[in-house]
């Protein structure tokens, strides 16, 4: 099989990365910068989405309704997000309209970040901060990594806080896109029916005046600490348990096999379904791998009465044990991994979900793989492979439990023991 990837650096160091799908008749196209939460100070916390929105905002080209226009001019499927570590704007069009949407992307990359807008976005973002504050999952969450990664960047949520975004100014924002953004520090991914040079060569025009930073800072590796953390919240009438573990990184080896254990522990149709929210005992219950390129957790979670959460907790965790303990069936295996291969077949004929694959790909491991490999990746999954992988990052032992709701369980002053 013939390689679909060309894989070229600039000379100011913006890697560019490109999928050629010759049978689609559609192309995407996304810019990763990374940078996110991690990356940020105490007193930044939030600039990284708060520049996020601001490269919406207008540029020296065009305002932001003519981004918006020109989106829409292209048929344009866009968006844009960011996480604990990356942000990533991307456009999925029409194949005639690729060199197109990178140019409009591209010149999004450079920010005019207009005073007026900044001032009115900075009112978007609190609204959005003071919504999360209306959502039991979004504050429990947040009180997790807060907790868990407590003094370390992971720390803080994504949006930041009231205070911190409040603070920021325009410089503030300029002064951070100008070393996070800089070319050496992103990646433009390519994905769709193109011609691969064409895109080199127009990209190289288009970013001729961007320039390296060359000296991004390293990154520390967070260490989950164990320990119990409460948050009583009386305005909820439900209570949610998270108990965490440490979990594997986005660029291990074994990560297929830590998915297709949380799939079976707490996904679909999985044990935590059929012994936990279907008995009554929980409205929603699930295991969640939360992967960073350099480490990761693993998340069970439920949510409950307070007066039944003593009972949840009890429930999660001999659930977790059983699946330490003793092997997976392989009638589970067959069903993770057939819905697993069924949901890579499906999105390997999109350009827009091979985006953002190859894009998770390139920044956790190193490099892309094709649809091939992934499924093969996924049909490697065994009930030996999953024993393996929990017996190297078990569901049990060294645990960080959070409970947040109206009820004060378990006693804990709301700190953490390392």
């Amino acid at each position: 099989m013939n390689n679909p990837y060309t894989i070229h650096t600039l000379d100011n160091g913006l890697k560019i990365i490109i999928e050629r799908m010759p049978d689609v008749n559609s192309a995407a196209a996304g810019f990763l910068a990374k940078t996110g939460a991690r990356d940020e100070t105490p007193e930044k916390a939030g600039i990284s989405h708060f520049l996020e929105h601001m490269c919406f905002k207008g540029t020296s080209k065009r305002d932001w309704q003519k981004i918006t226009v020109d989106f829409d001019k292209l048929g344009s499927v866009y968006n844009a997000f960011t996480s604990e570590d990356r942000t990533f704007y991307y456009g999925w069009v029409p194949r005639k309209n690729i060199t197109a949407q990178i140019e409009l992307i591209a010149d999004m990359m450079r920010p005019a970040i207009p005073a007026d807008e900044f001032d009115m976005e900075k009112k978007v973002i609190l609204e959005e901060i003071a919504m999360a504050r209306d959502s039991l999952d979004h504050v429990a969450f947040d009180f997790l990594l807060q907790h868990i990664y407590e003094g370390h960047p992971l720390s803080w949520p994504v949006l930041g806080y009231d205070q911190t975004v409040s603070d920021l100014t325009r410089d503030d924002l300029a002064a951070y896109h100008e070393r996070r953004y800089a070319a050496d520090n992103m990646t433009l991914v390519v994905a769709g029916n193109v011609e691969p040079q064409e895109i080199i060569d127009n990209t190289a025009k288009l970013t001729a005046d961007w320039k390296p930073a060359g000296d991004n800072h390293h990154r520390q590796t967070p260490t989950p600490r164990t320990g119990t953390a409460n948050l009583v919240l009386e305005r909820f009438n439900q209570q949610i348990v998270a108990i965490c573990f440490k979990g594997v990184a986005g660029n291990h080896p074994n990560h297929e096999s830590i998915e297709a254990a949380t799939s079976i522990l707490g996904g679909g149709n999985s044990r935590f379904y059929w012994n936990i929210v279907q008995t009554g005992l929980s409205p929603s219950a699930g295991a969640h791998h939360m992967e960073l390129s350099d480490s990761g957790l693993t998340i069970l979670y439920g949510q409950t009465d307070p007066d039944k959460i003593e009972e949840l907790t009890d429930a999660l965790r001999a659930e977790a044990k059983n699946i330490c303990q003793k092997m997976v069936e392989e009638k589970e295996v067959q069903r993770v991994r057939n819905r697993r291969r069924t949901t890579l077949a499906i999105e390997g004929e999109s350009p827009y979900h091979r985006l953002v694959q190859i894009m998770d790909d390139v920044d956790y491991r190193g490099a892309p793989r094709t649809v091939d490999q992934r499924l093969q990746a996924a049909q490697s999954v065994s009930a030996n492979t999953i024993a393996d992988t929990l017996a190297e990052f078990p569901f049990q032992g060294p645990e960080f439990l959070v409970s947040v709701g109206p009820r004060d369980w378990p006693a804990t002053n709301g700190s953490s023991d390392s």
